[in-house]
């Protein structure tokens, strides 16, 4: 299997990652360690590459309405250089991706505003496929720019004080979901205050050419207050204390957002692909339900690790391991609605072995300084 590999990959190398597969891209899983840098994004900031991750522009009059009739949220009250989480949904109301939808400004005053789709790596050919196929009767352009951009982020109490001796522009006056454009020569970029770690940050869409220059520029004004390159090891510890969802664990072609305990991010007042369905499963129930546990007895929960009761299976782990905020062990599974209330407790089947765990309040991690 022939492995893509973002511009930084011999920068990683040097920095002393070890490298693994994902999503058909060669990424870092680690510099120092996944506890030393996840601990790092919570006290301090880390530096991401992101890079594999993909991004569609979204053009023309029709370029509202063909997202209104694709994504589950509702865009049409988006102001200029806001964000949106929005689920793309099979007929079935099962997902094909998450995303983060910008609606941009255009280039001049006259220029209509277009609209930036940013989806998951493992996704993005999938993800076009899909959205070209849906575009017939709409007046719309669908471009892939992933490689016009440099995608990194930059997450971390400390991120926007380190990014600020950088950036001209006052940041703080960028609030949560929202972006702020600019210019590199003839390139245009974006600085955006979003993130999957649930601390406050930004997700930095740097024109091609800038990406090494900006990479090594914020670990260098970092380097004394605690920055760290992190990898997806710390990348995925972080977001699952957090409860926010990855695909092909909590969300995939056999999950619905409604069981997914992703409801919010569904405006079942607007027709969209799927949402019949949806509107379905929420009248009728579910017949699964997304909870978050944690180890009473001592081990850890495995993706797709069984879960039971009294000997019957219940549910399936979709994500576990040890919480480096809360030092538990901790996971996230389906179960049958009837033992999803906090509280109840059931099996882990680790290795044969049924190993006690109890459902307990979600997120487990939740800063009150992110989204302001």
């Amino acid at each position: 299997m022939n492995l893509k590999r973002t511009p930084l990959y011999d920068t990683h190398l040097a920095l002393g990652a070890r490298m693994v597969e994902f999503g058909g891209w060669e990424m870092p899983v680690q510099y120092s360690g996944i506890l030393e840098e996840h601990h790092a994004v919570r006290q301090a900031a880390g530096l991401f590459d992101i890079d594999h991750m993909g991004q569609f522009d979204v053009r023309g009059a029709d370029a509202l309405a063909f997202l209104q009739h694709l994504l589950s949220s509702d865009l049409s009250t988006l102001a200029p250089n806001e964000a949106e989480y929005a689920i793309m949904c099979y007929a079935d109301g099962t997902v094909v991706d998450d995303t983060f939808v910008y609606k941009l400004a255009g280039a001049t005053k006259q220029a209509r505003p277009y609209y930036m789709v940013v989806v998951n790596a493992s996704n993005r050919e999938k993800d076009f496929a899909w959205m070209n196929a849906h575009r017939g009767g709409f007046r719309v352009e669908l471009e892939d720019v992933s490689d016009q951009y440099y995608m990194l982020a930059f997450q971390g109490p400390k991120a926007e004080q380190v990014l600020q001796t950088l950036e001209p522009f006052d940041l703080s006056k960028i609030k949560y979901h929202h972006a702020h454009p600019f210019g590199k020569g003839n390139a245009r970029g974006l600085v955006a205050r979003t993130g999957y770690t649930g601390e406050d940050g930004f997700e930095l869409f740097i024109p091609a050419s800038h990406g090494k220059h900006v990479w090594d520029a914020i670990l260098q004004a970092g380097k004394d207050v605690g920055v760290k390159p992190i990898g997806l090891g710390a990348r995925d510890s972080l977001r699952f204390e957090a409860k926010m969802a990855l695909y092909g664990h909590e969300i995939d072609s056999h999950t619905t957002p409604i069981e997914a305990g992703l409801g919010w991010a569904c405006d079942l007042d607007k027709m969209f692909i799927g949402r019949d369905c949806l509107l379905k499963r929420k009248l009728e129930g579910v017949t699964k339900k997304l909870v978050g546990f944690e180890m009473i007895d001592r081990g850890i929960a495995r993706k797709d690790y069984e879960i039971a009761k009294d000997g019957n299976p219940i549910g399936i782990v979709t994500t576990g391991m040890f919480s480096p905020t809360l030092e538990k062990n901790l996971g996230l599974g389906f179960v049958a609605p009837e033992f999803a209330t906090i509280g109840a407790e059931f099996d882990i089947i680790v290795r044969g072995k049924p190993l006690k765990a109890r459902v307990v309040k979600t997120p487990f991690y939740a800063n009150r300084a992110r989204g302001k």
